[in-house]
């Protein structure tokens, strides 16, 4: 496994980072598991040198990160993981039970210490961008918990490049802790991050985080047209038509091409076309068995040549951008 600076900071991170999205509590997600079919792959995960691990708060109504904090503590010691997690979607009811205000940010990170079991955080990443709370309330925030002690660094995920550029130049006009990191939806079928996202990233060096490079396993080949909507994730992820059409898997067909020529699987030609995007500097990656962190595991290895990448690339057109 090859480990990279995460951004312009000194922390080294996998390339690959395992998503705990589908695990904490069977049923939460029609794909999610609980811990007892977590556990073997997060396990091997880290037996295969991944150190990276993304969840966040909600994630099986906080379950996902109890199942990540106590796999981790029967298997190595804190110092050896980097562990990522989110705020901002609602953990209840009540009306500041949600969003990035000073009140809920504060009370989610003590709720994520609790779960996770440790007495900090790598990584505390905002899911998406508040708009009703003052983006110098976020920051100054962010700001404090980083000087107390209780997260390490602070990332953003799924905002507009306007978005993204306001809190980082207001960061470092006021002192304050920028971000490191910024989580984009990025892959083969979806690339509308190459606009401006990216491009701005590279020149902040802020680490890109790729989700969903796989697009939700529909570029992991062996899939008819028919059956591309068959798995478990696909038929109850409400967003998969909003991200993808099924007139796009001709993309998805060469991505199998260059994988037969390859001797490679689909799957890792697909992740390492994502691997080699510029300012990328980890993929998330979703798995929910252990073969299938056996095969991500090795994409790394895959080099693509430029003429591999046009043609992987060449199909794609551009689409209206889905912020959710």
């Amino acid at each position: 496994m090859d480990y990279v600076r995460l951004g312009r900071t000194g922390l080294k991170v996998s390339r690959l980072c395992l998503g705990t999205l589908p695990f904490g509590k069977a049923g939460w997600r029609g794909w999610a598991m609980g811990e007892q079919d977590s556990r073997p792959i997060i396990e091997r995960a880290f037996d295969l040198g991944i150190n990276f691990f993304d969840t966040a708060n909600y994630y099986s109504d906080g379950e996902s990160e109890q199942v990540l904090g106590s796999v981790l503590r029967s298997v190595t010691t804190r110092e050896q993981v980097v562990i990522a997690t989110k705020v901002y979607r609602p953990m209840g009811s009540g009306p500041n039970d949600r969003g990035l205000s000073r009140k809920h940010l504060l009370a989610s990170v003590d709720g994520s210490l609790q779960r996770l079991q440790t007495d900090y955080i790598d990584l505390l990443q905002l899911h998406r961008w508040d708009y009703e709370t003052p983006i110098e309330e976020t920051l100054s925030t962010l700001n404090d918990l980083v000087r107390c002690g209780k997260v390490r660094y602070v990332g953003a995920g799924t905002t507009y490049a306007w978005q993204l550029a306001k809190a980082v130049y207001l960061a470092d006009r006021r002192g304050w802790e920028r971000y490191s990191t910024m989580q984009v939806h990025h892959n083969l079928l979806y690339r509308e991050n190459e606009r401006e996202v990216l491009p701005f990233c590279r020149e902040e060096q802020i680490g890109a985080l790729a989700y969903s490079p796989l697009a939700r396993g529909l570029l992991t080949g062996g899939r008819s047209r028919a059956e591309a909507k068959g798995s478990a994730r696909l038929q109850h992820d409400h967003l998969n038509d909003a991200f993808y059409s099924s007139d796009e898997l001709a993309i998805a067909d060469r991505v199998v091409e260059v994988a037969r020529q390859r001797g490679r699987t689909a799957a890792q030609v697909a992740l390492a076309w994502v691997l080699q995007e510029p300012g990328v500097c980890a993929a998330i990656i979703g798995a929910t068995r252990t073969s299938q962190i056996e095969d991500l595991a090795r994409a790394p290895e895959v080099e693509l040549s430029p003429e591999e990448r046009r043609f992987l690339a060449e199909l794609y057109r551009p689409k209206a951008e889905v912020m959710i």
